[in-house]
């Protein structure tokens, strides 16, 4: 499903969009001021974010900012500012669509459905998006992990943590990005947490955890996710 963060202080708004979206299968998060606009999308990672430019605590161009530090989800401002001269300073903050309030549901949700296509992986089809191990296989569209056959749960952050490192298959991930993108952008130096983690993900994933053959740590430096299907040195993402 796809998951929306709202960024709106007026109640009604919310409420509105929010009963909307639901009605429509969307995950809604919803969050009244720019700080926890930006802790919510750290916590949540969101595929596409609604966002008011006038917010209590900060503008909402300073929430762009932010988010721009360390993702790529698509941002459409929604506001009841008209000027062009605004319009044009959300877009160069990274914003990528600017709707003016008032503003039709079925117009803000066919923006949205844009957004969310535009802002998609490369291989994200549900065909296509299914990396598999001869251990395991990760689901990246349906978020499903299986070991043998039987599903493994996973926490919310061992799965971005995970999603992460398939994504990047055979790359070398730096410490300070999966901190970023996992945790958020003010962490970069939690290394601790990297660790905790990984050595969860080895015990549920690898059959040796002691001895990795997926999950592989670059001292110092990262984590590499290793895709190793029976007689092939290195995989690809199968359809």
């Amino acid at each position: 499903m796809t998951r929306v963060l709202v960024v709106d202080d007026e109640p009604q708004i919310v409420r509105a969009l929010v009963i909307n979206l639901r009605a429509r299968g969307y995950e809604v998060d919803a969050a009244h001021d720019g700080a926890s606009a930006l802790e919510l999308a750290a916590a949540r990672h969101p595929d596409v974010v609604l966002l008011d430019l006038g917010l209590p605590d900060m503008d909402g161009t300073q929430v762009i900012r932010g988010l721009r530090g360390w993702t790529k989800i698509p941002v459409i401002v929604l506001s009841a500012r008209h000027a062009s001269d605004e319009k044009v300073e959300a877009l160069d903050a990274g914003a990528d669509d600017y709707v003016t309030k008032p503003f039709g549901m079925d117009e803000l949700l066919a923006r949205l459905r844009a957004a969310v296509r535009r802002g998609a992986p490369v291989g994200s089809e549900p065909d296509e998006a299914v990396v598999s191990t001869d251990t395991f296989t990760v689901d990246l569209v349906a978020k499903r992990v299986q070991r043998e056959g039987a599903d493994v749960r996973l926490t919310p952050t061992e799965w971005h943590l995970l999603e992460v490192l398939v994504r990047n298959a055979g790359r070398l991930v730096s410490q300070k990005q999966l901190l970023q993108e996992v945790w958020g952008p003010a962490y970069g130096t939690e290394t601790n947490y990297l660790r905790v983690y990984m050595a969860q993900l080895r015990r549920k994933l690898e059959a040796d955890p002691a001895n990795p053959r997926y999950f592989i740590t670059e001292p110092g430096m990262g984590y590499r996710f290793e895709q190793r299907l029976p007689g092939v040195g290195s995989g690809t993402l199968r359809s």
